[in-house]
């Protein structure tokens, strides 16, 4: 009895097997198997690659006498991992006349495994593409600024933009993030008014990791052009925001991101392309297999961004 509760509490199955390897006691059998293994074979219950192999270790033991440990793997209907000890038991003439088998159901513990293993990948799959951004950053800051102190708080900034936008995808447990949030965590965070400077509209889609870091540091761009230049830097400034999902020529369907704004023309003068315009017009679009056009006329900056669905579901 106590044998049989100890078997059960820990959910371990215990064989008995003469030296014919017929199962002569059986102990909480496994549900995946029949009920009863009474004069079964392993070939009986077991995938034939996988008796094959206990059936040798059990031999040896026969012979050498000397316990040994496997891992099984059974695929059907359902994959199953037990650990499994062999140990030969001897009768009073020391002669092995039976075979003691145990297996412990360890599934779960493999699939929490599989699962921390596969999370460990993509954690690092995703720590390299931040840092080849962060590369990429850190080049074309540098190559647009014409001092130390230029260089820092222009590649400060971006930085902090970054750590804003993993921030929103680290919370939603590495799903990505809405349009909207973005919005609010790059632009409206720094304004003193708060959502009354910034008028969002259409759907509010979510964008998967990859495409919230680069919209996201477009927004960041345009967000700190705009406090420095553009209408955000006026004590009545606005800045209209719309999302739009279109059909392009292709038959593709792709979300149209407008940032528009009324901005002093002589803001504008003598400002040359620089890593701001860059990253809206070429690497933003670029990394979201898209494409983008950045107008400055007539007293108006109209930012408008385009990339299809596929790149950022």
């Amino acid at each position: 009895m106590s044998l049989s509760l100890a078997a059960r509490h820990t959910g371990a199955t215990v064989l008995l097997q003469n030296t014919e390897l017929k199962i002569v006691w059986a102990l909480n059998v496994p549900s995946l198997w029949k009920t009863s293994l009474l004069g079964a074979y392993d070939g009986d219950y077991l995938p034939a690659s996988e008796a094959a192999r206990l059936t040798e270790l059990k031999h040896r033991a026969l012979e050498d006498g000397q316990p040994s440990f496997c891992e099984l793997q059974i695929t059907s209907p359902v994959a199953h991992w037990f650990n499994v000890w062999i140990d030969p038991l001897r009768n009073e003439e020391g002669l092995v006349q039976t075979i003691a088998t145990t297996m412990v159901d360890v599934t779960e513990q493999k699939q929490r495994e599989r699962a921390l293993h596969m999370l460990l990948r993509e954690v690092s799959h995703r720590s390299k593409n931040l840092l080849a951004i962060i590369q990429s950053i850190a080049s074309q800051t540098g190559r647009f600024s014409t001092s130390i102190d230029g260089f820092l708080n222009r590649f400060r900034g971006r930085l902090q933009s970054i750590a804003a936008s993993q921030d929103l995808v680290t919370l939603s447990n590495w799903r990505g993030a809405q349009l909207r949030d973005l919005v609010a965590n790059q632009v409206e965070r720094y304004l003193p008014t708060g959502k009354s400077r910034i008028d969002f509209a259409g759907p509010d889609l979510h964008l998967n990791p990859n495409a919230a870091l680069h919209i996201g540091l477009a927004l960041h761009e345009l967000g700190a052009n705009s406090l420095s230049y553009g209408a955000l830097g006026q004590a009545d400034g606005r800045v209209d925001i719309v999302s739009e999902i279109i059909s392009e020529e292709a038959g593709e369907r792709s979300l149209n991101l407008l940032w528009q704004e009324d901005v002093p023309m002589a803001e504008f003068d003598g400002i040359e392309k620089r890593f701001g315009t860059l990253t809206l017009e070429r690497v933003v679009p670029a990394s979201l297999r898209g494409h983008a056009t950045l107008v400055m006329s007539e007293g108006e900056l109209r930012y408008e961004l385009t990339v299809p669905l596929s790149t950022i579901d």
